[in-house]
């Protein structure tokens, strides 16, 4: 753990949040004890239509969930008042960000409500204390996955990695790119497990929008926790180079097709790829798999390659979802870390509903693509730079390069000086590799 994910880990409550929930009846702290943690996790897999969890289970969460600040709300006139009626989530990891560079985020998660209490301003006290505790610790950006969209657009969030999810008949798809070189082979799914990290690590860099993964997601996808449900049915298989060096792997589930066995269904619950050879290579063993009349993955690229492999693509049913969403919290640290598209100079007037971002800013690009930012008055606007007005939100979303200012501009969201100041904002903040997440959390 870096000093600053512990700092976050042990930060005390946000105290205007604290004070707020206090006005009405209600406690926000800290989950610190085992109890309390088992009572959270309780409550955390009510929350997303889960079924209680056995003490196994609950044994499992504490031991892969210890990396994460747990903040709850308590109500301590509720019949059970140890069990929290609002909960949420949060460390520190690093997000990967246009350029191979990566800035530390704040991933937040298992955000929580009890239906007994909404409109108390429990999950804005929740999410709104947290963004406060990590922007005052210098973490300069956050993140998270939602279960449901129009969540988190009050608090700053955006949309800024779309995923696609995918149907492909592989009996009509076809193959019309070059064979792949390399091996395909099955592993143990123990071996599997223990070869995700490393190559999730040297892939993360080069793909805005990937968040370092915590070590529980690799027990959940190989079915290597001790609490894991149907690990059984999990297949592991890995590719690797000339040199046997591994440079992909997959896990993937079949279900059985009870009318017509011939036509089963293959999930591919994640594909990992270094090379082309191994992206191919893993993609056609699927693709070729013997009784499966359809192929599902999600979590992929708004700009998957496999679309061009196949020779027919209207074999794949390809639907684009929101996934990724991003919280700028210090402009000047989040801009700089990342490359841009094309040089020039930007000033930019962002203004924030949490004031945590909010100010005028200049972002000048150079021809390397990398950018300097420097606080601004208002009005100081050099000659020759595109004047840009935008939220937070709207930051937030073309921040890692997946969505265009251009667009945002002729959706009423985004106002820009000249003409074409649009169009010059979009190449600098543009780039050339579509964001992406591949996993949940």
């Amino acid at each position: 753990m870096t000093d600053l994910a512990a700092r976050q880990h042990a930060a005390a409550v946000d105290a205007e949040s604290a004070a707020r929930l206090a006005a009405r009846g209600l406690d926000l702290r800290l989950v610190d004890t085992d109890a309390e943690r088992d009572a959270y996790s309780q409550v955390v897999a009510r929350g997303f239509l889960d079924t209680e969890r056995s003490t196994e289970q609950l044994d499992a969460v504490r031991e892969r969930s210890a990396y994460r600040r747990l903040v709850g709300v308590y109500d301590v006139a509720a019949p059970v008042p140890d069990a929290p009626v609002g909960t949420i989530a949060g460390w520190v990891a690093e997000l990967s960000v246009p350029g191979g560079a990566t800035v530390p985020s704040l991933a937040v998660s298992a955000v929580t409500v009890a239906p007994t209490h909404r409109r108390r301003g429990i999950a804005r006290a929740l999410v709104e204390g947290e963004l406060r505790t990590a922007a005052s610790l210098g973490v300069p950006v956050a993140s998270l996955t939602v279960s449901e969209s129009p969540l988190y657009g009050r608090y700053g969030f955006a949309a800024a990695a779309a995923v696609t999810s995918w149907r492909i008949d592989p009996q009509r798809a076809g193959w019309v790119a070059p064979d792949p070189a390399g091996r395909v082979d099955f592993v143990p799914r123990e071996r599997w497990r223990e070869l995700a990290p490393a190559l999730h690590e040297r892939v993360r860099p080069g793909v805005p929008g990937e968040l370092a993964a915590p070590a529980a997601l690799w027990d959940t996808l190989a079915g290597t926790r001790p609490d894991a449900k149907d690990a059984a049915k999990i297949r592991a298989v890995q590719h690797t180079d000339a040199d046997g060096v591994v440079r992909g792997l997959l896990v993937y589930t079949v279900d059985e097709n009870p009318d017509d066995y011939a036509r089963s269904t293959a999930t591919v619950s994640y594909l990992l790829a270094e090379t082309p050879d191994a992206y191919a290579a893993l993609w056609r063993f699927v693709l070729d798999l013997d009784l499966i009349g359809e192929v599902r993955a999600s979590e992929l690229s708004v700009d998957e390659p496999l679309l061009w492999m196949l020779a027919d693509q209207r074999a794949a049913h390809v639907e684009v979802v929101d996934h990724h969403y991003v919280r700028v919290l210090d402009v000047p640290v989040a801009l700089a870390a990342r490359r841009y598209g094309a040089p020039g100079v930007l000033a930019l007037d962002v203004t924030d509903p949490l004031g945590i971002a909010a100010g005028h800013w200049l972002l000048t690009v150079g021809d390397d693509g990398r950018g300097t930012v420097e606080e601004r008055s208002s009005d100081d606007v050099p000659a020759g730079a595109v004047r840009v007005a935008l939220g937070v939100t709207e930051l937030s979303a073309a921040y890692l390069g997946g969505v265009s200012v251009a667009t945002l501009a002729a959706a009423g969201r985004v106002h820009t000086s000249g003409t074409g100041g649009a169009q010059r904002a979009a190449q600098m903040l543009g780039w050339h590799d579509a964001p992406r997440l591949t996993y949940w959390y």
